[in-house]
Parts: structure tokens; sequence; C-alpha cells
């Protein structure tokens, strides 16, 4: 069909009603970009013979080369209804006949071919009365792969409804989880569709029963997942019921008895769950093949047959899927208990998969022309001779289809039926995005809450910028020759006979012309053109940034002023973090194509110019005749940046380009991060290594533009100890890491271990001999260490509320730090005698603050930092500062490799200031003195931590990858060994029923990571593709530090301790980069041997 013009697209943007927000979201290969070229087809963006060949929104060269999506891309769709309404009935408009504006599109499908009912009578014409309706439908097409899990964050939150695609054979996978939960998260519709199912028929061979069946268990597992977001849900909710009604019961005179406590405590408020779930009665499941171009709704089925089997559609509608069957005596549909042992069919498979599997079969599985020229016939369509004949059986199946069960008439009309509009939408979601915390969202009371939630187009603007798109100068609209229509032409040639017609008649009545220099024409031609060459190559290269963007109340126009809110905007301190920007154009965002806009109203997704310098990854645009505002950032479901390399250009004079370069991906990267090290070195942190290598190619290519060099990839690492038997050289691991200073201090005896203390005590006194401190180190138990990790972001809110910093949202902050007290004190209560009550004596959480090590006062008396008074007297209070930075910086760099620690704490046991620090304050010198004993003491508090730690069994923990693999069972030994050479473990296996597909979970140490998945691709020819996800930090149980002491040690291994130890190998190789002492050994010749030391 003719492509649908660019007025016709903007027109509709005004009619909030017919404007549907989608994405597509799914697994990584389940057909996402298949599926949409099917959607771009039936406007004429691409032929339909390209669908799912082109994959045109993977715009990408690596996507292509990949056949994968990394990036989130939006296109704008016209969509045509013709409703049948019938004039003589009381209902009105519960039909449908469809037209998607395209002469493959075939609304009223005929009969199949082995059913016993004939084709429905269309009703008279003076009965039925048509009435179009357009709609513009606004299409997200997100990745699957799990490494760009940030740009599902952004799609969903621009979007009121997705469809959830999930592979037919391979079922619910990781990421389907993940995009499903982000789903509710947002309070984002979803619609599922099963695609693929082209493979059960010829690639599984299934029969009709074993697909429905097979189809049912997918359908299990989807509606499993939402229950349990369900149930979550509604717990949560009953837990800050409970909470805030015992808040309201502090204080009074409870009357209540301890069984109506427990009977209360069983008792969950019931709430409806039909709603979630997905059925295809609901209309809300659509079987599909994007492939071969075909999806179906059993509504379709039920319009076909409803009339002939005598039944009301909607009756019908519900039982064309279940345990619902066809009497063939009495034509009449029985359940289950009807059947009375007789062996039929359900209707779903006599009705709708029979049929379906009828067409394969004379076309792909058997081909025979006579009986697939006989479906065509019965089906009642118009196939051409010449296509009938093609040898290219897919083509004569994609044809065929294309005309009966056209995917994108069935997927649009599912969206336009199933799906929101953005004021219904809004009215739902913005109560809960303005209040997340809030069980029962207050009335809105302020003009912009009204606005938002009402999608009101004449209220103030508010929009939320998503991410920021780059895109290269010279696709801007401003900077594209403009492509003259056929009537601009026409009216451009109409000018030109009529100045020639009038240059005619001036020379027939002798009026003088002007002489015409053949020379200067042809020079200023040439000039035109070296001009337009000029700008051409000026724009070369050179990149814009885009707003990718949803309006939620307002229109916005070019020129206009808005205020922009950063992602730490508070509306308490109104002028932070907020800046005005001037709208400098608007854009129809169409795949790799921009066109301009004047004006963008309430409800759509639009890209926006002007942006740069003010919004760094997504923000908040806000009207500027409005005071404060709201801040809608949200949280996605971004993977953990935990892949981290350094940068430099091969060419140090390009330093500055490189800087540039890093400034705009960071920008336009929603998933990366950009750090400058205290090194100097330029470091970006991604999310797995197929994000490094599309981050890589952005800068070489398209932001920088230079030849970068790349380090190898740095994987982080955790520090901890363990209670074993320490190695007898791991009091030397000290001076190996702070050599010098460590043997002067040794020397003199200021740091040393305590001779009658318990396990890990140390003894320090700083340089000047002014203060004496004794920490006790000890690792923390395990229960509570696991509680500091998972909670980081609660106890940094613990933190902040407790040094006051944020005030912003003081009552939510109270709940979390009383919440975040009542399960320390728990915890530390099971943690035994010694730690009982500790956790009212808690001074600093490390490192960063928020970290899983804690330094605990066990002076007896208060050790916090007083205020500066008139007394000059140096206290033990003075000092409290120094000591918990010195804790800081040893938490935050271990004795090991310099990594962080995790799972200690520090009891502070002793702080003394001996007497000559005491001499010095009564002349009035302690104050005085003070920098330098504070900046002795943090080194000391520092060295002291550290030494405390090697006093235990030091141990390494592993950034570890979840791994998640799809593979056959003759490929299964493969993908083990592949798993056991890069030292990960299995965790669970199982076959997939109905399948020959075997689901594998394992984990893989980060650090031995990198070319898995072409290792594994290679190995088993491309029949397993792994999922990694940055899963946890796990113990590796080996000493860094063992050698062989014993006798049968000696013997087995012998003094040069032939077996590798991982352990010592991945700390040197930390160390060595860091620039910090190795210990190597060289071996020449087998027998000379020498040790060299290098840095």
């Amino acid at each position: 069909m003719p492509s649908i013009p660019e007025a016709q697209l903007i027109r509709l943007q005004a009619n909030q009603e017919h404007v549907r927000n989608i994405c597509i979201l799914a697994h990584v290969d389940h057909g996402k970009t298949t599926l949409s070229d099917s959607l771009l087809a039936s406007n004429g963006i691409i032929s339909s013979k390209l669908a799912g060949k082109v994959r045109y929104l993977d715009s990408r060269e690596d996507e292509q080369e990949r056949g994968i999506t990394m990036e989130s891309s939006a296109i704008s769709l016209y969509f045509k209804v013709m409703r049948r309404v019938n004039a003589t009935s009381a209902q009105a408009a519960t039909e449908s006949d469809l037209s998607n504006a395209s002469p493959e599109a075939n609304p009223s499908a005929s009969t199949p071919v082995d059913s016993p009912v004939g084709s429905p009578k269309i009703s008279a014409p003076g009965e039925v009365k048509a009435v179009a309706e357009e709609y513009l439908v606004n299409l997200i097409d997100s990745p699957g792969h799990v490494d760009f899990s940030g740009e599902v964050s952004t799609a969903s939150r621009l979007c009121d409804g997705a469809l959830v695609l999930v592979d037919a054979v391979e079922g619910v996978c990781t990421q389907t989880h993940t995009v499903l939960r982000q789903a509710w998260r947002e309070s984002v519709r979803p619609v599922l569709v099963i695609n693929k199912i082209d493979r059960l028929i010829t690639e599984l061979q299934f029969t009709p029963m074993e697909a429905y069946i097979h189809l049912n268990k997918i359908l299990e597992q989807v509606n499993a997942v939402m229950g349990t977001f369900f149930s979550e849900n509604v717990l949560e909710e009953d837990y800050r019921k409970k909470a805030e009604k015992k808040k309201e019961q502090e204080g009074k005179d409870s009357t209540t008895t301890g069984l109506e406590d427990m009977f209360s405590d069983w008792h969950v408020e019931t709430q409806d769950d039909s709603h979630i779930y997905f059925h295809p009665s609901q209309g809300n499941v659509i079987f599909a093949s994007a492939i071969d171009g075909w999806a179906f709704r059993v509504d379709q089925f039920a319009a076909i047959y409803a009339q002939k089997l005598g039944m009301k559609e909607g009756v019908l509608r519900k039982c064309l899927w279940g345990d619902f069957y066809l009497d063939p005596k009495t034509k009449r549909v029985i359940g289950y208990k009807g059947l009375k042992g007789r062996a039929l069919k359900p209707l779903a498979i006599h009705l709708v998969l029979d049929n379906v599997w009828k067409v394969y079969d004379v076309v792909v599985v058997n081909p025979d022309r006579e009986m697939t020229e006989k479906v065509v016939k019965s089906l009642n369509l118009k196939v051409l001779p010449r296509d009938m004949r093609s040898k290219d059986t897919r083509a004569i199946l994609t044809t065929i289809f294309s005309q009966w069960l056209p995917l994108s008439t069935c997927v649009l009309l599912a969206v336009v039926e199933q799906l929101p509009s953005p004021p219904a939408a809004q009215k739902i979601r913005m109560p809960k995005m303005l209040h997340p915390f809030e069980t029962n969202p207050p009335e809105a009371t302020e003009d912009w809450e009204k606005g938002m939630i009402n999608c009101d187009p004449s209220s103030g603007v508010v929009a939320y910028v998503s991410k920021m798109v780059s895109v290269p100068l010279d696709v801007l609209p401003k900077n594209k020759r403009k492509v003259l229509t056929a009537e601009e032409m026409r009216q451009r040639g109409r000018i030109t006979r009529e100045q020639l017609i009038a240059s005619a008649k001036a020379a027939e009545i002798g009026e003088t012309g002007v002489h015409l220099d053949v020379d200067e024409v042809i020079e200023n031609r040439a000039r035109m053109e070296a001009e337009e060459k000029a700008a051409a190559e000026e724009l070369e290269g050179k990149e814009a940034l885009i707003g990718f963007s949803r309006i939620y109340s307002g229109t916005v126009r070019v020129g206009q002023k808005l205020k922009v809110l950063g992602p730490k905007y508070d509306p308490a301190q109104p002028t932070l973090h907020c800046s005005e920007v001037t709208v400098d154009s608007l854009f129809m965002i169409m795949g790799r194509d921009l066109i301009g806009l004047d004006q963008v109203p309430a409800g759509n997704v639009f890209g926006i110019g002007g942006l740069e310098g003010h919004v760094l990854k997504y923000g908040t645009l806000w009207s500027a005749e409005w005071e404060g505002g709201q801040n809608l950032v949200g949280k996605g479901l971004e993977t953990t940046p935990i892949v981290r390399v350094a940068l430099e250009p091969e060419n140090p004079s390009q330093m500055a380009q490189l800087v540039r370069g890093l400034q705009l991906l960071n920008q336009a990267d929603p998933s990366v991060q950009v750090l400058t090290q205290e090194t100097g070195e330029h470091v970006i942190l991604t999310s797995g290594e197929v994000h490094l290598q599309r981050c890589m190619a952005d800068l070489r290519e398209r932001f920088a533009r230079i030849e970068i060099s790349m380090s190898e990839p740095i994987v982080p690492f955790r520090e901890t100890a363990i209670d074993a038997p320490a190695q007898i050289v791991t009091s030397s691991a000290m001076s190996a890491n702070e050599a010098a200073q460590a043997r002067e201090q040794q020397a003199e005896k200021l740091i040393t271990k305590s001779e009658t203390g318990a396990r890990g005590t140390i003894n320090a006194t700083t340089q000047n001999r002014h203060v004496r401190i004794v920490i006790r180190t000890v690792p923390i138990p395990e229960e509570l260490k696991k509680y500091l990790v998972e909670h980081a972001e609660q106890i940094q809110a613990y933190v902040e509320s407790t040094l006051g910093k944020d005030m912003t949202a003081y009552e939510e902050q109270e709940k979390i730090k009383t919440k975040v007290t009542q399960d320390l004190a728990t915890l530390f209560a099971k943690a035994g005698e010694e730690w009982k009550g500790k956790d009212k004596d808690i001074l600093a959480f490390g490192p960063r603050r928020i970290g899983p090590n804690l330094l605990i006062n066990n002076l007896g008396v208060d050790f916090q930092r007083r205020n500066s008074s008139e007394d000059s007297s140096l206290t033990i209070q003075d000092l409290a500062e120094s000591v918990q930075t010195g804790f800081q910086i040893a938490t935050n760099s271990g004795p090991l490799c310099g990594e962080p620690m995790q799972g200690m704490a520090f009891f502070v046991q002793e702080v003394e200031i001996l007497e000559d620090a005491q001499n010095s304050s009564e002349s009035n010198e302690g104050r005085s003195k003070m920098a330098v004993s504070s900046g002795q003491l943090i080194t000391t508090m520092r060295d002291t931590c550290r030494l405390g730690f090697l006093e235990w069994s030091p141990r390494l923990m592993l950034a570890m990858y979840s791994c998640d693999i799809q593979t056959t069972a003759d490929v299964l030994g493969k993908v083990y060994a592949v798993i056991a050479r890069r030292k990960g473990k299995i965790l669970h296996e199982e076959m997939k029923e109905g399948t020959p597909f075997f689901s594998i979970q394992a984990l893989l140490p980060v650090v031995e990571s990198f070319g898995f998945s072409d290792d594994i691709r290679k190995k088993t020819s491309g029949a397993a593709s792994p999922q990694l996800i940055f899963s946890h930090f796990e113990l590796l149980d080996i000493d860094p530090f063992w050698v062989p002491n014993t006798v049968e040690e000696l013997e087995d291994l012998g003094e040069k301790a032939d077996r590798e130890n991982i352990a010592k190998k991945y700390m040197d190789v930390v160390r060595k980069r860091k620039g910090l002492f190795v210990e190597q050994k060289i071996v020449e010749h087998a027998e000379k041997q020498r040790t060299l030391r290098k840095n």
C-alpha cells in the first residue's frame, strides 16, 4: 500500500482517545523486530515480502550483523477500522470488520477446510452502517538482551500498553520474567503474543492436540508469573496496613487478646485478580507466526462460526478455548462432563488449530498443489496463478495467510481494543507515579496534578524525558533536502510555464529582455553546488542529542520556555538541579527518520531538541509558569554495570576528542557509566560484554571518531576473612602492601599484635606518639552480613536520616529507619552474646558510609565528634572523625589487592591520648597540633584495620554471573565442558516438557566470562546461546597465601607448589594492574632459578 502522508499522522496526534502508546517486550530472539516489520508493512513503510528480513527498526550496522536489537526504536503507525454497526439493533457496535488500508487485509475469513459448517452470510447492505475510525499507534521496539535492560525501562515508562512476546517452543525465559515485572511496576497493561507457532508444526512436528496442551502450559506459566506479582503486592499492602494500625495503637490501652492478634495475622484482605491474567476468551492472547505473517485471536473464529452454530458470538468466544467440545449429533457445545467417555476434540482444536495445521500440511510439510488450490478456494481467497506456481513454498504460505489471517490486522486491532488510550491510562498510572508509597493515593488538588491525571492538553506542560538519543546532524529535517510532493512539482511546473508564456509575449510586443551571460550562469551553479557540498561535509560525522519523551499534560510548542528538573530535584529546594530551556525543535520519531513538528499535545511520544547540556540521561520537563515541580524519574530494572575498562587514545594529542566522545556516550546510553579515576584514567562501566562492544563501536565510529586503545576488562572483587587457621605468610602481606612505611612502623613497634587480646586485636600508636588505639577485627556473622549486602538502599536512607541530610521524605525515611533499627537489633541478638546490644553502638558503615562493614564503639563512653567550645583541651571525641575516616579508607581498599572489604566488623576497644599530647594541650598547643595528630591517626587507623584483617584467614570474593542456557540434548555435554573449563558450576537442569530443549542454570565468575558466549556458540555450532546476568559476590574458599607446609603436601606438590593457586593468581593480576608489589618467581632452563622483583 502507499505510504501514509505525514500530515495525516500529525492530525491524529490531537485525538487522544484514538492514540495508543505501546512497546514490544520479550526475551532475546523471540521475534520482536520481525513482528514490528509486519506492522510497518501494513503502512507501506517496507514491502510485505521483506517483512521479517529487512529488520527495519534495527538501524545500527552491528544490530543487523548480530541479529539482535540493542537500542529502543520508535515509529508511529496509522490504523483504520471500519466498524459495522447494526442500525436496527439496540446494541451498538459489538462486532467489527477491519480494513487496515492494505489490499491484502481480508477481515472476513471464510470457512476452514475441514469444518462441517459453511461460510456465514453477510448482512444486507441496508441493515449495516459502516463507521470509519482512525487510530495513531506509537510503537516502541525494545531490546531483549539482558545487557540492554535499561532500554526496556525507558520504553515501558513512556507507554500505556505492551505486547509481551513468548516463543512457543522456548516458553517463559529469564527476560520474560524481567519485562513482565517491569510492565507490572509501571502499571502498563500487557497483551500476550505467543509467537513462532510455525516451529511447533515444522520443527517439533506436533499434532494439533499436542500443540494445544503445550500452548496451555505456556499460558499457565505466564499467569503464574503475573500471580506472583499480584500476591507480592497484596502482602506488601497488608504489611503497610498492619504497620499503620500498630502505630495508631501505640500509647493506647490495647484490649485485643493474643488470639485476636493471631487471627488478624492470618487474615489477608481478598482482592479480585481476574483482570491480571491472560486467557484467549478475554481477547488479550494472540497466537502468531511473525515470520510467516499471520496471527489470530479466538474472536475471529467466533465471528465465523457463531451464526452457523446458532450461538451468540460472545458465548462462543468463551467456549473456543478450554474444555469445551462440539457434540456431532446435537451440534451443541458441551463441557467435559458431557463427554461420557467419547474421544472428542476440544473446540479450539476442531475449529481453530486443525485448520492452521491443514494449511501447513498441504503447502510446506507435504506440498500438494491440487490440495493447496482446494484450500484457497474453500477459504474464498484470491491468489494469483503466478503465486501458486512459485517454487518457494514459504512464499505461497505467506500469500495465503496474509489474506486469511493477516498479522498486522489482528495485532493492531488487539492494541486498539485491549490497550487503553492516554486519558484512560493516565487516570490509573499517574496517581501511582506521583505517590509511589501510598496504598490509596489522595485526591488531586494541584492544577498540574489534575492536568496529568486527566491528560489535559490545555493545562501546563509536564513531560518526561526517558533517555537522550544521539542522531547524525544530517538526519534532522532542517538539514535534509525537502522532497517535493507530486502536487508541489505540478505547481512548480505551472509557474515555470507561465513565466515562459509571459516572456514569449514580451518578445512579440518588442520589449527588451535581459541579456543572459552563459558563463555567469554556469559559474553561479558551480558555486551553489560547492556550497551545498561544503555544508554536507560540515554536517558529516557530527551528532545531535534528541530527548526521547512522553508528554503527560499540556501542549509543548517550538520556542516555548520550560523548566528541566534533574533526577536529584527536590521540591523543598526548588533552585537546585533545575534549569530553564527553550524548545529548539520537536519531532515525530519514525524509526531512522524524523518528522518536524510545530507542537505536540498531551498523550503522545515525541522527540525534543534543545536539551543538550541540561539533561544528562533523563529528566522532567515542567511548565515555566508553575512554581516548584514534581520529579517523575522512577526506578528501572537496569542491570548492574559490572564490566569496566580504561580507555586512552592511541594518539595522545586526541585526548580532548575522547573526553568529548565519552560525554556524548554518557548522555546517549542510559545504562553506561563514565568515570574519571583518581589516577586520571577514563573508565567506562558497562552491563556486559555485548554492551561493552557496542559502546566501543559508538565511540570509535560516531562520538569520538578516533582510534582508542582499551585495557583488559577490569572486574571487581571483594575482600573478606573467615574464621580459619591463618597462613604464616599472611603477616608479611602488610609489608608487601605498604613496604617502606610498614617496615618503619614495625621497627619502632608502633603497630603490633596484642599479646593478651582476642584474635584480630591490634595495638597502634601514631608516629608522633600522641594517640594510642586498640582495634579488634572480627568477621561479621553470615546472616547479618547478608542483610547488610541486600539492604544497601535502606541502609543509605537510615544513614541519611541519622545525619539529617535529606528531609524531603521525612516520614518515609523515619519508617525505613525504624524498620532497619528493629532488623539490626534482631540480627545482633541472634549473632551471640558478643554482638548483643552492639547495634546501638554502630559508629559507621563502610565503605562510602553504606557498605557491608561496621565500625562499632566498644569504649563504653560516647565516641561522637563534639561541637567546638571554649574548652581547648583535647579529648577522644575530637578524634572520632579521624578514626571513622581511616575506617572508610581501609574498607574501600583492602590489603590483598586494594579492593573493597565485605563482611568485616572493627571494634574500637581503646582510644587514649598520651601524656605528651595532654601536656601540650595544657599549654594551649594541643589544638594547634590537632591537624597533625588527626592526619597521622587516619593512616594509623587504616593500617591497623588492614593488619587486623590479615590476622584472620583472608579470602577473595568473586563477582558471579547467573547463566541461563537453553540447548538441545545432543550438545549438552559440550555446554557442560565449556562451563567447567571456565570454573562455573551447574545449579539446576531440567528438560522442558514437550520439547527437546534443556534449560540449564549455572553460576559463572565474571572474570572468566569474557569470550564465553562466542566460545559456547562455536562449540555447539550455534545451538546454545547464554544469557548472563550479574547475580552476587561469592566466596572463593582458597587462601591466596597458601603454600605447602606439611610433609604430605610437600610430597604431593613439592616446594614449588605445582598446583596453581587460583586466588593468588587473581590477586596478583589486580595488584599488577594497580601498580602494587607482586612477588613472582621466574624459572629458567628447568633447573636454574632466580627471583625478580618488578612492579
